[in-house]
Formats: structure tokens, sequence, C-alpha cells
């Protein structure tokens, strides 16, 4: 029987900037004094962790602007544990632990939950006559 695991990403566990300059101490002064990591390591390390880092808060901001545009649009959500969708319009964005949420009918729903967004439809504006 095959088994199924979901990981969840923690907030406290998630490694921060002060979090990555300690590891780096601590190998800095527990490495092999007779061979000693080269400096250009160090420095290619904090590039990575600072790309990382510069990458997942884009990819943050890309979802609040796209949760941002939803808003007075039609949307189709499933319901966490409900098989059964849900249509209505979008009145806001909440933010919770940095994650954008579209309120729809009084309810916070994820971005993943919208399985349908309509188009929204702007009138033309009305002729004016001389």
């Amino acid at each position: 029987m095959a088994s199924t695991s979901s990981t969840t990403a923690n907030p406290s566990q998630t490694l921060t900037q002060a979090n990555f300059l300690q590891l780096l101490v601590t190998q800095m002064t527990s490495q092999d004094p007779l061979s000693p990591q080269s400096d250009t390591e160090f420095a290619a390390q904090l590039a990575q962790f600072t790309a990382l880092q510069t990458a997942q808060t884009t990819q943050g901001n890309v979802a609040t602007l796209q949760a941002s545009q939803l808003i007075g649009s039609t949307v189709t959500v499933t319901p966490s544990g409900s098989t059964t969708n849900l249509t209505g319009t979008v009145s806001a964005v909440q933010m919770n632990a940095g994650t954008p949420y579209v309120v729809v009918n009084n309810t916070p729903y994820g971005l993943n939950q919208i399985v349908n967004i309509a188009p929204t439809i702007t009138p033309a504006p009305s002729p004016t006559t001389p």
C-alpha cells in the first residue's frame, strides 16, 4: 500500500540570512586549519543564498500582484475539503504569513483554490452627442 505525504513550509523552519551567516561563521571556525576552505567558496555560497532569497521575494510579489488584479473579478473556487465549487466576486485580498488570499463571499481562498476566472467585461463608453 502506497502512502503519500505532503510538506508545508513552516516559517519558523525557514533559513534566514542571519541563520545563513551564523552557519557560515560556524563553518569558518570549525574548518581544518591545515586545509582551509577558499574564501571564494564562502563568497559563492553567500551569492547563491542571496539569489535564492531574491527569487523567493520575487515569487511572493508576483503572487500578490496576481491576487490584487482579481479584485472585482468573478471567480469559481473549490473550498478546502469540498467537492462543490463556489462562484463569487473577489472583494479583497488578505495577506497571511506573506501569502495572498482572495476574499470571495467574505471567505479567504488561496490562489490554488481558484478553478475559473470569468473575464471582466468593461462596458464601452457611451457616445456623446454634440
